[in-house]
């Protein structure tokens, strides 16, 4: 017995010093273990660094407590562990969920603060083993650093998808919304981006959702370029304040001299973003008594500049059988006017294939009145981000447009061979200037005739980046089309544009992220519902019940004797 107790004794000691050893070490030094196969809950790089980025305390609030469908229990689940982590690498980080309709003498003061800040709830359709019942979520978070707040949006909108599968697309993008929250209203705004004016750009109010969103990170003013027939090498040191320069759809010539002004901002190590229309046509001329519209070709002047830096424009129009939907009147019944969906090939509705960041993940992009785009071979490297589908092809210009198109019958031998059109290109790398070898404009005594490292996007479409209007000529989302409800991803896909044109590739790499999420097929599940709540149920506890008798069967046979 002496014997046997300075055994356990010994032991006991050793165990203790174990246990002191690692708790000592495990105060030096920390790590988190993910044991997940596509690693969900370890954190990228981009998202560490934003964390160290919080000095002071920061709140965020979840709307998504209580009972709630299965879909949106497992994103309150991922998110509730993906915000363990962020507190985990930073204690300053706090985070509570909430249930806004939990006290009914409070809900609907609560309810309608959040409707004030744009927390717009959903409603959705719960099937439950055949029963079909309506429930309210608010799948939405809110930041709150230092008097600053903002909304984290936690549902992604994807059109034309189930619940199911936007809760997982959502789960797909969640450590991208926090850290992009987070960083939003932690770190001080650097950069500035110049909205270009002076040529029959977009009014503001038809972007005004994407200068929203860019105001949220960047700093952001219109630039004018009227100033250059007056005192071009001002303008030119002015707009050289800038990192990124924003040309949406401009309508009117550029002269020679506001060429260079961008030319050499682009020299000197400048950002552009052109979104060009090189056609002249427009949905709302449509919507006449004859429902037709003459396009054709719109002269800008941009042309030498675009060649030099390596792309061309074609003034033509890309019709695509991957159009989007449009409602259109097809007669009366009654005294109410009938509606009937139909495909618009003119306005391409694309799904990006490249896997690119700026576009990876993304849902469907709509174009309106398109124009291909040519590359050429000039050392430049060009990423193609959006093309049209394999069955589309172009129509010149001038032309006329003809609402009676949507009836027209096609087949896979009309495209053959003119498909995949290229609507979006980055180009990367050191641009020569479009004034090399050639009589300025203007002089300039610091011209460079050829430039930094530089990155450019071109769209050939000027309405990409528009919002609609409602009734009450206030702008509705980007993306959003009100004649047929879909919401595309359109303003994402513009920001990307200016995230990675700003070098802020870290958070769209965060974007594009695969995360696996396996999930049960619900309707074997229904058919087979006895059986698989006994096997995710019933067997574990069977097991764990053989495995006790087993155990206490051997262990009173070893200690009977």
């Amino acid at each position: 017995m002496k014997a046997s107790t300075q055994q356990n004794i010994k032991t006991l000691g050793i165990t203790v010093f174990i246990l002191i050893v690692l708790n000592v070490l495990g105060s030096l030094f920390f790590h988190r273990f993910d044991l997940t196969k596509d690693k969900r809950y370890t954190l990228s790089e981009t998202s560490l660094n934003i964390v160290k980025q919080v000095k002071n305390p920061l709140s965020i609030k979840i709307y998504m407590d209580g009972e709630l469908p299965a879909d949106f229990r497992r994103l309150q689940q991922e998110t509730r562990q993906l915000l363990e982590e962020f507190q985990a690498y930073n204690p300053n980080i706090v985070f509570e969920f909430v249930n806004p309709l939990e006290n009914e003498d409070e809900s609907e003061s609560l309810t309608k603060s959040l409707f004030q800040k744009g927390l717009t709830p959903i409603n959705i359709t719960v099937d439950d083993k055949g029963k079909q019942s309506q429930a309210m979520v608010f799948p939405w978070a809110v930041a709150v650093y230092n008097n600053k707040e903002v909304n984290i949006p936690l549902l992604k909108n994807i059109m034309g998808a189930s619940t199911e599968q936007k809760v997982k697309g959502s789960i797909q993008h969640l450590e991208y919304s926090i850290a992009d929250a987070i960083n939003k209203i932690t770190k001080d705004k650097q950069k500035k981006v110049a909205i270009i004016k002076g040529n029959g750009e977009l009014n503001e109010i038809h972007i005004a959702k994407m200068l929203r969103q860019i105001r949220e990170s960047y700093y952001i003013g219109p630039f004018t370029l009227d100033s250059v027939a007056k005192d071009p090498n001002g303008t030119l040191d002015a707009l050289k304040k800038y990192d990124l320069a924003i040309i949406s759809k401009p309508t009117e010539t550029f002269s020679d001299e506001e060429k260079q002004v961008l030319d050499q901002f682009i020299m000197n190590g400048g950002k552009t973003l052109w979104l060009i229309d090189q056609v002249a046509a427009d949905m709302d001329s449509l919507y006449n008594q004859s429902g037709a519209t003459l396009a054709y070709p719109r002269d800008l002047n941009l042309n030498d500049m675009f060649f030099k830096y390596g792309f061309r424009i074609n003034p033509d129009l890309v019709k695509d059988e991957q159009g989007s939907p449009i409602k259109l009147a097809t007669g009366e019944q009654g005294s109410a006017t009938q509606y009937q969906d139909f495909i618009w090939k003119f306005a391409p509705q694309v799904y990006p294939t490249s896997q690119h960041p700026i576009v990876k993940n993304l849902g469907g992009i709509k174009f309106d009145f398109a124009s291909p785009i040519d590359t050429l071979k000039n050392g430049i490297k060009k990423t193609i981000l959006l093309q049209s589908s394999q069955y589309s092809r172009t129509i010149g210009s001038p032309a006329e447009i003809n609402l009676n198109i949507v009836t027209e019958k096609t087949s896979p031998q009309d495209y053959l061979n003119k498909g995949n059109i290229p609507l979006s290109v980055l180009l990367e790398g050191s641009f020569h200037s479009a004034f090399e070898n050639r009589v300025l404009p203007f002089k300039e005594n610091a011209f460079q005739a050829k430039g930094k490292p530089n990155k450019m996007i071109v769209i050939s479409d000027g309405d990409l980046a528009k919002n609609q209007l409602d009734k009450n000529m206030m702008p509705v989302e980007l993306g959003y089309d009100q004649r047929t409800g879909n919401l595309y991803d359109n303003k994402d896909f513009m920001m990307n544009c200016i995230n990675y044109l700003l070098d802020d590739t870290g958070l769209i790499n965060i974007r594009s992220k695969d995360v696996e999420l396996p999930l049960l097929d619900k309707e074997k599940v229904y058919a087979n519902y006895t059986t698989t709540q006994f096997i995710t149920i019933g067997l574990p506890i069977l097991i764990l019940l053989v495995f006790g008798l087993v155990f206490t069967f051997i262990r009173k046979k070893k200690y009977s004797k």
